[in-house]
């Protein structure tokens, strides 16, 4: 069964869990590293007529449901954009607001996250966090760290440009010759050596940008953009994504003639 097969398949099936290693593991050409630049929880909020933390408190939601669902499709990495070096320009408020949230969801859902043998890694800068917040990233981290079902990477107070300079910054400090380094030895560098390149970039509520999201590792990234509002995401949008996905031929810079590609 090839892929656009098998997701015609499970729309046919929405309950079925799919487990890889299985006969129910996804086909060859599935995408094994979904990232998903979650945007429009202040938009979803203000049609509302709703405070932008209920915006986010939504937009919690939707994590809950797709983390469901690409563990049960056999995703066996996501990664999520959830706060932004640039996120700290907002409101003091409403950062103060999401750095609340963001410890209350560790509370919440690393249990059942550790229960499902998914292993939790944040990505990004932990310099600035707040002491209570840092335990808690710790924790889920030593946790679920001998899980191997599925690998949720949470990019937190993370940038891009910011990772490639640490990266490089860590690399040279650790004897690397900086006139002679690879992309090899900086890519071990970077916040995650666990992390491979995403195979599908997913960006919700219509906007068409990277916004400082794995630069490094999005270079050969296929891009999936969506209108609706994060909150508003679920299972079936993260399978339409993955069947637009299935649609594609990946060349990686190569010239692949079309008889070669089927």
């Amino acid at each position: 069964m090839n892929l656009r097969s098998w997701l015609s398949w499970l729309r046919r099936r929405p309950g079925r869990r799919l487990i890889s290693g299985t006969a129910e593991a996804p086909p060859a050409g599935f995408p094994y590293h979904v990232a998903i630049i979650m945007d429009g929880n202040g938009r979803w909020a203000r049609r509302r007529h709703l405070p932008v933390s209920a915006g986010h408190r939504a937009g919690v939601e939707a994590v809950r449901r797709v983390i469901e669902a690409a563990r049960d499709l056999g995703i066996g990495q996501l990664t999520l954009y959830s706060f932004s070096t640039e996120n700290w320009s907002r409101p003091t408020e409403e950062v103060q607001a999401l750095m609340r949230l963001h410890a209350e969801m560790i509370e919440k859902e690393v249990p059942t996250l550790h229960k499902n043998d998914c292993r939790v890694v944040f990505v990004g800068r932990r310099q600035g966090l707040d002491t209570d917040l840092l335990s808690k990233m710790t924790w889920a981290e030593e946790l679920t760290a001998n899980n191997r079902r599925m690998i949720l990477f949470i990019a937190f107070n993370y940038g891009g440009r910011q990772e490639v300079l640490d990266a490089v910054r860590k690399a040279v400090l650790e004897g690397a010759d900086p006139t002679a380094l690879s992309e090899e030895e900086l890519a071990r560098h970077l916040y995650s050596p666990l992390m491979r390149d995403p195979d599908l970039v997913i960006r919700t509520s219509g906007e068409k940008r990277l916004s400082n999201f794995l630069l490094w590792q999005t270079a050969y990234s296929e891009f999936y953009f969506s209108e609706k509002l994060w909150p508003d995401f679920g299972k079936e949008d993260l399978i339409g994504a993955l069947e637009d996905y299935a649609s594609r031929i990946r060349r990686f810079g190569r010239r692949i003639e079309d008889r070669d590609a089927r």
